[in-house]
């Protein structure tokens, strides 16, 4: 009877939350972000609580800390989009609208006017379209906020719902997958923003010191491509070098290059990464690169955490259904032996 009501009641919550996600399918982005920071979050609750703030304070202070780094993510890079948005046309203006190649005897042109204006043509676009999705985007900052504080007000009632539908002797599985999604969300979210947040202030000084005409703009950029696995700022770097020796910038070219590679790309790595490395999600670089392009093709912005999490969550259970000691091979063994 009570594994029959165990069975109910696990069927009644996969059906009720598949409803929630088709009723809530547009916010479901922002529910998804929201759990996840919620996850993240979670620990700085608890020391609050443990210095002697009361529960609901502790709350208000964390989701007082998740709005900020939100508002602090997004804000920058919309900012830089729409208000500077005529800084970065005038960056593209100045790549001529023809490159002469020659090698040994043979000599073409390149016409590159079609993909500068494609490329102005974008940015105009992704201002429209920010500025349209403005109060969108309030409404949204809004529903995490409410979100990540009801999580952290009440964070036993999941793993309560969980537990009681899972048998006792089968725990371990949502305790290790519960450790394997809080170390993945914290590589995710505090390593990547510090990171970021160092490339951010060591481009800055790059750029301006190259006498960059946006330079601000440019670290932004910068800091929100250290979110992309693999690549990072070094796309941006190589772009610059490219178009400063397509105008003819040969000097600045090269520095940006050997600047750009060695301060933007790997101090924050090799500094700040490797400070914080000892609570990372234990997943590989490379499949994390399978996660990040995988979840962003799919899901859109939200797949930049879902897509790497499922991976590691993947990783987790194949390295479960591996293991020797697993219950199941305990038992069969404890069969076959003698008494």
């Amino acid at each position: 009877m009570i594994l029959n009501r165990q069975r109910l009641l696990g069927a009644l919550l996969l059906a009720v939350a598949a409803l929630a996600a088709v009723v809530l399918a547009e916010v479901l982005r922002t529910v998804v972000f929201a759990v996840t920071v919620a996850y993240v979050l979670y620990p700085l609750r608890q020391q609050l609580v443990r210095r002697g703030l009361s529960r609901r304070i502790a709350c208000v202070v964390a989701t007082a800390v998740a709005f900020a780094g939100a508002t602090l993510l997004v804000a920058p890079l919309l900012y830089a989009l729409y208000r500077r948005r005529s800084e970065l046309i005038e960056i593209l203006g100045q790549i001529p609208d023809v490159v002469p190649i020659s090698v040994g005897g043979f000599e073409t042109v390149v016409e590159i006017a079609p993909f500068v204006a494609a490329a102005e043509a974008w940015v105009r676009g992704v201002a429209i379209a920010v500025a349209a999705a403005a109060p969108v985007l309030v409404l949204e900052l809004v529903v995490f906020t409410f979100l990540v504080y009801g999580i952290l007000y009440r964070p036993a009632a999941v793993a309560t719902a969980v537990f009681g539908v899972v048998p006792d002797e089968y725990h371990d599985v949502p305790t290790r997958l519960h450790e394997r999604t809080r170390e993945t969300l914290y590589s995710i979210y505090v390593l990547q923003a510090a990171t970021a947040a160092g490339t951010f202030v060591l481009a800055l000084g790059v750029f301006r010191i190259l006498g960059y005409g946006s330079p601000v703009l440019l670290a932004v950029i910068a800091g929100v491509l250290q979110f992309v696995p693999v690549v990072g700022p070094s796309v941006l770097v190589v772009g610059l070098a490219a178009g400063d020796l397509v105008v003819g910038e040969t000097a600045r070219a090269v520095a940006v290059l050997v600047l750009g590679l060695v301060v933007v790309s790997f101090v924050p790595d090799a500094v700040i990464r490797t400070q914080l490395a000892g609570r990372t999600g234990r997943i590989s670089p490379g499949l994390y690169f399978v996660g990040f392009v995988g979840g962003v093709l799919t899901l859109g912005a939200v797949g930049l955490i879902v897509g790497p999490l499922v991976v590691s969550l993947l990783l987790e259970v194949i390295d479960m259904l591996s293991e020797h000691d697993a219950p199941g091979s305990s038992i069969e063994e404890r069969a076959d032996s003698p008494d």
